[in-house]
């Protein structure tokens, strides 16, 4: 996914909204299932990031790399590659939980909507010098009630789909907060992409609806760009 997303060479085709949403529906059905395959223990990736999506010849979304985080050897001071969630940055790299998996798959969403690298974004013309953290960029320029800023130049041309972008980045800020606690489930996240037009609908949707599956999110926080 990574290569589609940031080539942007001659001859190259750009990744429309339709595919970038059916990316991401893909993706959060793949962690969802992950998140809720096994009652205990409760597992997790460990390792969500766009080089780990993993794209068919149809373009449906694929997780790879599961369990091989676990294979990592330990280290004092975890490197950061723009997906961690915050807490981690504190602690061993393995003790991943599934609410870091969601900040992570809320990177992914942001990666997605701006078409700009997890780690390193310049001030683009904010005032933010330097760089910044993709999270932490995109909520300084919502702040600013600059949201259109936020958007990859490349989906400006698609007509009808502020909605549907202004949806899915409210989704991207909900997983990205910092507080583990006020993040939503996995099974909750696929259920506000699948809201969203145009998403076709997984075959699998009736397990999301017995799974219990509290959104984990303030109605504030779900509203912070609107």
């Amino acid at each position: 996914m990574l290569f589609y997303l940031r080539n942007r060479g001659p001859g190259r085709t750009p990744l429309d909204w339709t595919t970038r949403l059916k990316i991401a529906a893909g993706a959060a059905r793949g962690l969802f299932f992950i998140h809720h395959s096994c009652r205990s223990p409760k597992l997790t990736h460990g390792n969500i990031k766009s080089t780990n999506i993993l794209l068919d010849k149809t373009g449906t979304a694929c997780v790879s790399d599961f369990g091989l985080s676990a294979f990592a050897p330990p280290t004092a001071t975890p490197k950061s590659n723009g997906y961690h969630a915050p807490e981690l940055l504190t602690m061993d790299t393995r003790k991943t939980t599934q609410k870091s998996d969601v900040y992570s798959f809320g990177v992914l969403l942001l990666e997605l909507l701006t078409g700009k690298c997890p780690s390193v974004v310049d001030n683009g013309g904010t005032g933010y010098a330097g760089t910044v953290d993709l999270p932490r960029w995109v909520q300084s320029v919502v702040r600013e009630e600059w949201t259109a800023e936020v958007f990859d130049l490349e989906l400006m041309r698609y007509k009808d789909i502020e909605e549907d972008m202004v949806g899915m980045l409210q989704i991207a800020l909900s997983c990205t907060t910092p507080a583990p606690n006020q993040r939503p489930t996995m099974g909750y996240v696929v259920k506000m992409i699948e809201e969203i037009r145009g998403v076709e609908v997984s075959p699998g949707h009736e397990m999301l609806d017995s799974v219990s599956d509290s959104p984990s999110v303030s109605s504030d926080t779900y509203r912070a760009s609107e």
